[in-house]
C-alpha cells in the first residue's frame, strides 16, 4: 500500500506539474521528484522483501495493509511538508524579502 500511496501521489504531482503554467514558480517539478524518489524506494523494497517472501507477500493481514497505509499517507505529508521548506527557502514570490527588508 505505501508503493501504491507514493506513485498515486508522484503521478498527481507530475500531472499538476505539467498542466501548470506557475511550475517553475512554484517548484512542482521538485515535489515530483520528491515523490517519485520515494516511490522508487519503495519500489526496491517491495522487490526485496518480495524476494524473500515469495507468494506469502500478498497474504497479509488487515492491521498490516493499515499499517502500510498509513506509512504511506506519512510519506506523501512529510515530502509535502519538505516541498513547503523549499518554497519557503528559495521564496519565488519574494514575500519574505519584501517583508524582512527595511524599505528606505
Amino acid at each position: 500500500m505505501t508503493l501504491l500511496i507514493t506513485i498515486i501521489a508522484a503521478l498527481a504531482a507530475t500531472v499538476v506539474w505539467y498542466a501548470s503554467e506557475k511550475r517553475d514558480t512554484y517548484k512542482l517539478g521538485t515535489l515530483s521528484l520528491i515523490f517519485w524518489g520515494a516511490s522508487f524506494m519503495w519500489l526496491m523494497d517491495f522487490v526485496f522483501e518480495y524476494a524473500e517472501l515469495k507468494a506469502e507477500y500478498f497474504n497479509q493481514e488487515f492491521a498490516d495493509i493499515l499499517n502500510d497505509s498509513l506509512l504511506g499517507l506519512a510519506v506523501v505529508a512529510l515530502g509535502l511538508a519538505a516541498w513547503i521548506v523549499v518554497l519557503l527557502i528559495k521564496d519565488p514570490k519574494g514575500v519574505f524579502k519584501k517583508r524582512f527588508t527595511k524599505s528606505e
